[in-house]
């Protein structure tokens, strides 16, 4: 669905241009789900917003076949906060000038699919970060996407609203196949919630290594010897990039 081939970006600041990624290239398959993890600063977010759309490559190409329906979830949520939870959530319908009655069943039934029935007349900042974000992520499904991006949703998580978020995404895939890539600073998620891991160098931002990692998909996975083993293979890649390779 999803073919980069060859993609630069750089930015310019003051007379300067920074590099931000160089030589891109890689492929996602339909239906997939492939996570994008790097150190700090290494272009892991301008490489999701470029094949969002967002930015525009300064050489490469970037190909998606058909013209799918997207959504983004974003780090801090992006909910507006003087709508309530079922205005964010219908905000996308309502653009696309769906009609009432349709907005309103389908804002039900993801109130539901996410664990937020009865919350949807209350605002933002009445509701925990896990709760926002899963409006966050409601709002992104309403429109039914094909694609959907996301940038680290759930770094400013607990450890234990995070891993019920992870399993919600997990079960999100599986049910509806949406092609999905996550952004993410988390070794553990990436393994978890990538079919397919790209990691990137440090800025600017080349490609290391693409690791496949079929078992992603089971909430068992996580207590299998197979997640232990590709966790310390990113691990490793990430640390030899940060300190070079031991002697």
């Amino acid at each position: 669905m999803i073919r980069v081939d060859s993609v630069n970006l750089s930015f310019s600041h003051e007379g300067e241009v920074n590099q931000v990624l160089q030589g891109i290239s890689f492929a996602v398959k339909a239906e997939g789900s492939c996570a994008i993890i790097g150190p700090s600063g290494c272009g892991k977010t301008s490489l999701l917003f470029l094949l969002a759309g967002l930015l525009q490559p300064d050489a490469g190409t970037i190909t998606i076949t058909g013209s799918p329906r997207t959504g983004t979830i974003l780090q801090h949520y992006g909910l507006f906060p003087w709508k309530t939870v079922v205005e964010n959530i219908g905000l996308g319908l309502q653009l696309k000038g769906e009609a009432k009655d349709r907005i309103g069943a389908r804002v039900e039934g993801l109130l539901a699919e996410m664990g937020l029935t009865g919350f949807g007349r209350h605002y933002p900042a009445q509701l925990s970060g896990g709760m926002q974000q899963r409006v966050a992520m409601a709002r992104a499904l309403a429109i039914e996407p094909q694609i959907l991006f996301m940038d680290e949703p759930l770094s400013s998580l607990d450890a234990l609203s995070r891993e019920r978020l992870q399993n919600l995404i997990l079960q999100v895939w599986r049910d509806k196949r949406i092609t999905t890539i996550l952004v993410t600073h988390s070794i553990e998620e990436a393994v978890y919630l990538g079919r397919q891991i790209i990691v990137l160098s440090q800025r600017p931002g080349r490609i290391l290594q693409i690791v496949d990692n079929p078992g992603a998909g089971s909430r068992e996975y996580r207590q299998t010897e197979q997640f232990f083993h590709n966790c310390n293979q990113l691990r490793r890649i990430l640390k030899e990039e940060d300190h070079g390779p031991e002697a």
